[in-house]
């Protein structure tokens, strides 16, 4: 049955998951502070679909497969601090590197969407946790849950990343070693809160 107190969970659900994909936002925002609405649409969009998925995947496994959660759920700390040390060192890297101007330089800088799939999978991962939680919802109300989390994730990203955009024009093209560092920050976070 809906009932405010369902909606109020949901949303509280949508910006506690968000959290980690806001942090990326805003990294995305400081790397790249000439981004342009369409990018901070794309970054929102992909960051949104990932953290309604994953407890809509969780979900699923618990309600059919919850032998196959119980495997999984020990590795999702492991692989979410492979992914953001990844980005993160890479985004160090590029940020500490002497830029000459070149054309590689300029390319390297860039923010493509396998990066942001990355991002996307490595911040919601841990939203596949989440499927337990819900897993006494019927699949329309789970999959309303999950609508309300994208929906709310959205909202919250873009404002990262226009956050982002805003100190990174100001702290200028180390930006992305500040955001290299949020990354492996929020990795280690995750690795070390699923110990508690």
């Amino acid at each position: 049955m809906l009932t405010p107190m369902f909606f109020v969970n949901a949303v509280l659900f949508g910006v506690g998951l968000a959290m980690d994909a806001f942090s990326v936002s805003l990294a995305n925002g400081l790397k790249h502070p000439d981004i342009k609405k369409r990018g901070i649409l794309l970054i929102a969009l992909i960051f949104s679909i990932f953290q309604g998925v994953m407890p809509l995947t969780g979900w699923f496994l618990v309600t059919g497969l919850i032998g196959i959660f119980n495997v999984l759920s020990p590795a999702v700390p492991y692989v979410a601090l492979v992914l953001l040390c990844y980005i993160g060192g890479k985004m160090l890297y590029e940020g500490l590197k002497p830029c000459d101007g070149s054309e590689d330089c300029a390319e390297s800088n860039k923010l493509t969407v396998a990066a942001l799939l990355i991002q996307g999978i490595a911040t919601s991962i841990d939203a596949l946790s989440v499927g337990l939680t819900i897993s006494e919802l019927s699949f329309p109300f789970a999959l309303l849950e999950a609508a309300i989390i994208a929906f709310v994730t959205f909202f919250i990203c873009a404002a990262g990343v226009v956050i982002g955009k805003k100190f990174g024009t100001k702290i200028g093209p180390r930006a992305s070693v500040l955001g290299g560092v949020i990354l492996i920050a929020i990795g280690f976070e995750i690795f070390i809160s699923s110990f508690f």
